[in-house]
């Protein structure tokens, strides 16, 4: 089994905390996103995984300790990493075929600004599977339409009239992606583009036309990571998964100084806590110092120094400081506000 990860777009929308790091390399509870993804997928597919696929950007953003750190997310799941690069921003589908050196087999293909918690059985008899999850509002989304098989006949996009409610969140699985990579290169050849892109939907829907069986899969729990607020949001949703899960969230070499911590929380190594009380739904960095504050529903990165502050639904980036008395704010690494 392989694993594709698309991921070489800017994260614009995220936008300080994206300006010096990749967007898939964010922590959330912790742990980068693209890391928790790819974890997520290995376990819910229950088998080895032979190869890890990085599709990545433009080398100055996405440089070599980027690579050394996703090879090391592979070699952890006992995978080999592929590196490739995305030069230009031309679409999923041409993202995709940037690593079709490695398109070959069976493999899922999913994009590296999404978390989910599921636990199914992957159904290997279709051709493939595209993951989805039930939404309130299909209208902004695409979505799958079925047969009565419960077979995929259909992709739509931000339908106007009901659909389904079925939204398509970006993670997909081929019993051998080198049809999906017959159809793009196809896409590709005839210059067929939607939205001034090539998209991976084009070269499904031609699977489609060809008799390929689509399915579903359905997660649990969908999290974006998109902007700033709902990035926070799912660092609190997260949290509290891994609370039940009874994982370790808090590091032994936390000092702690007149303070409380209120669960859910992440505090990595060396954190210090004087007359702060933190949480519910806080992650906070290794090497960080809070002082004098109360903090709540939020994503506060490394080596960043806190004082005098009532944070909630906040997200602060690495090396920062941040000493005032706003309580909802956005701020980049290494950004100094006294």
């Amino acid at each position: 089994m392989k694993i594709i990860v698309p991921m070489a777009g800017r994260g614009s929308r995220l936008r300080p905390h994206t300006l010096t790091v990749p967007k898939p390399l964010i922590p959330v509870a912790g742990r980068p996103i693209v890391h928790r993804l790819v974890s997520d997928i290995a376990r819910v597919l229950g088998e080895p995984i032979d190869e890890i696929a990085f599709v990545l950007g433009d080398p100055a953003f996405f440089g070599d300790d980027v690579e050394e750190n996703l090879t090391a997310l592979a070699e952890g799941l006992g995978a080999k990493a592929s590196i490739y690069r995305q030069d230009q921003p031309l679409g999923t589908g041409h993202a995709i075929m940037c690593a079709k050196d490695s398109l070959s087999g069976p493999a899922v293909i999913a994009y590296a600004d999404t978390l989910i918690r599921a636990d199914f059985n992957l159904d290997k008899e279709a051709d493939a599977v595209i993951w989805v999850k039930q939404v309130e509002q299909p209208e902004a989304y695409g979505v799958v339409k079925l047969n009565d098989k419960k077979q995929i006949e259909e992709l739509v996009e931000k339908p106007k009239e009901f659909v389904s409610d079925l939204a398509v969140i970006g993670i997909y699985y081929f019993k051998d992606v080198s049809v999906l990579k017959n159809e793009l290169q196809f896409v590709l050849d005839n210059n067929i583009i939607n939205g001034g892109e090539y998209q991976i939907n084009d070269g499904i829907k031609r699977m489609m036309a060809d008799g390929k069986v689509f399915v579903t899969g359905k997660v649990d729990e969908w999290m974006d990571c998109g902007n700033k607020n709902v990035t926070v949001e799912t660092n609190a949703r997260m949290l509290g998964f891994l609370q039940k899960d009874d994982e370790k969230l808090v590091s032994d070499s936390v000092v702690l100084e007149n303070s409380k911590i209120i669960s859910p929380c992440y505090i990595g190594e060396n954190v210090t806590l004087k007359n702060v009380t933190i949480g519910p739904n806080v992650s906070v960095g290794d090497g960080c110092t809070i002082e004098d504050a109360s903090i709540k529903n939020s994503l506060i990165q490394t080596q960043t120094i806190i004082k005098n502050a009532t944070l909630d639904n906040a997200m602060i980036g690495n090396n920062a400081i941040y000493d005032g008395n706003f309580t909802t704010v956005s701020i980049g690494d290494y950004s100094v506000l006294e």
